[in-house]
């Protein structure tokens, strides 16, 4: 027989909680075991009058319908509110009776804007202690990589940026004439910007893709379960290299345990970061770059530094001496009447100098050290830095394609530093919430069954990868 639907539902009473309309395997329904905001209404009292005003948006309630938008990919506030009109997940995560309306799209934005990026990252911050509580960080290994997040401003929006050459034009003083046998400056390409977000700046992660306005996400994960235990976002020009010594601070902070060993791609290989980590005695599996060779110069790898005496050598065994200081280490010069008799000289500098001069960077043996160790890397080391490909550009990939970090939601560079905060907050509890359930199916395995229940270990391991090992552990 085939059987009808009646399509009218105008009862007035339903006979059952909204959380029993919820499947528990939801992930809003495991997420909420793990959440913990009880500590964000005092500290986000501060920024409210006490005394005056109407009643705001519980401040729980609101992190929580940003954070059910960013479980679904939806970073848009609009649609976020239209989804939980008709999401009993959403309402019920977030406080709210199937009669009760809810708050208006742009309640969120002030939200933002009243409380600022650093209660946001504190949220994130609460997230990887509760990780480190319960036991999936061990801050042995840590993952760092960046990547860049298209900002949300059109091309019609660049412009070219002249305000240097119109304060000059517009100056008082005259400029300086350029000196006798010295060629003019070349004049610098005129910089793009975005008119409607200037925090913005062209930029690619690749040679062969063209320029694009973006921002720039430094990430840093824990090897164990994949935890995201630093983010930090800048404009798209800013160095990732710069940024590891800060990341180290803040990744020690927040977890309390120190790192170990740390992996890295070719970005991370300036010299300040490997004498910097080795003072540290962090151990850092970065490869070095390739040393770039000037046209008609020999290569700085063929001259021999003697740090014990500050002094250099080069191929033909002369010795070179400190001349000068520099911005970031110290000049050594040959002398002129070794040069002029040397066998390498037309290999080693142009015609039109007398002598070779080199650069010695603050730390530069620490980077020899570190190219010697590149070329006698064990199966440990190449698989860590294995490990580095997949576990952070994963984390990348998993943000981008499931919770919309592909691309700004929002202007300005406080805003996009507030997204990142919540989607790698997002992704922590997805860990956690995870582990809870693996913890349950580890107890079902140690003899404690229940009615209906039935499972195995091996559709057990299969609920989450990252958090396998932990099982297996708890097992």
């Amino acid at each position: 027989m085939v059987g009808s639907q009646d399509r009218w539902q105008d009862e007035l009473f339903v006979a059952c909680s909204l959380r029993e309309l919820i499947p528990d395997d939801h992930i809003l329904k495991r997420v909420n075991k793990v959440l913990d905001l009880s500590w964000l209404r005092s500290e986000v009292k501060g920024v409210y009058d006490e005394y005056q005003g109407r009643p705001s948006v519980d401040p729980g309630s609101a992190v929580r319908l940003m954070l059910a938008g960013f479980f679904q990919g939806i970073v848009h506030d609009r649609k976020l509110m239209r989804e939980a009109q008709v999401n009993l997940a959403i309402r019920w995560f977030a406080g709210y009776k199937l009669h009760e309306r809810l708050p208006d799209h742009s309640s969120l934005t002030r939200i933002r804007q009243r409380w600022g990026e650093e209660r946001f990252k504190k949220i994130f911050q609460k997230t990887v202690e509760q990780c480190v509580k319960a036991g999936l960080v061990d801050g042995e290994t840590v993952h760092v990589d960046a990547t860049l997040i298209r900002a949300d401003v059109s091309w019609e929006s660049l412009g070219a940026r002249h305000a240097e050459k119109v304060l000059e034009e517009n100056s008082e003083e005259a400029p300086e004439p350029a000196r006798r046998g010295r060629p003019p400056e070349r004049e610098s390409k005129p910089k793009k910007e975005s008119r409607t977000d200037p925090d913005a700046s062209l930029t690619t992660s690749c040679h062969s893709f063209h320029m694009e306005p973006s921002y720039k996400q430094h990430t840093a994960v824990d090897d164990k379960a994949g935890v995201v235990v630093d983010v930090a976002v800048t404009t798209g020009e800013q160095s990732e290299g710069e940024q590891l010594l800060d990341q180290m601070g803040r990744i020690e902070a927040v977890t309390g345990k120190k790192v170990e060993t740390l992996t890295a791609d070719a970005a991370y290989a300036h010299t300040s970061n490997y004498a910097a980590l080795e003072k540290r005695g962090t151990d850092a599996i970065i490869p070095p770059q390739k040393e770039t060779v000037r046209e008609g110069r020999m290569p700085l790898s063929r001259f021999k530094y003697d740090a014990k005496h500050q002094v250099v050598r080069c191929p033909a065994r002369k010795t070179l001496r400190r001349s000068g200081a520099a911005k970031n280490g110290w000049w050594y010069t040959a002398k002129a009447a070794d040069c002029a008799m040397c066998a390498f000289r037309r290999r080693c500098f142009t015609e039109k100098l007398r002598r070779r001069k080199v650069l010695i960077v603050e730390g530069y043996d620490a980077l020899l050290r570190a190219r010697r160790r590149k070329q006698r890397w064990s199966h440990v080391e190449q698989e860590r830095y294995q490990r580095h490909r997949w576990r952070v550009e994963g984390i990348h990939g998993e943000a981008k394609t499931q919770h919309g970090l592909r691309r700004a939601a929002r202007r300005r560079l406080w805003n996009v530093a507030i997204q990142a905060y919540l989607t790698a907050a997002v992704m922590n509890l997805k860990r956690l919430a995870a582990l809870l359930c693996l913890i349950f199916l580890a107890k079902l395995l140690r003899g404690k069954r229940f009615r209906g229940v039935r499972t195995c270990p091996e559709r057990a391991l299969i609920v989450d990868p990252t958090c396998a090992g932990i099982f297996r552990q708890a097992a």
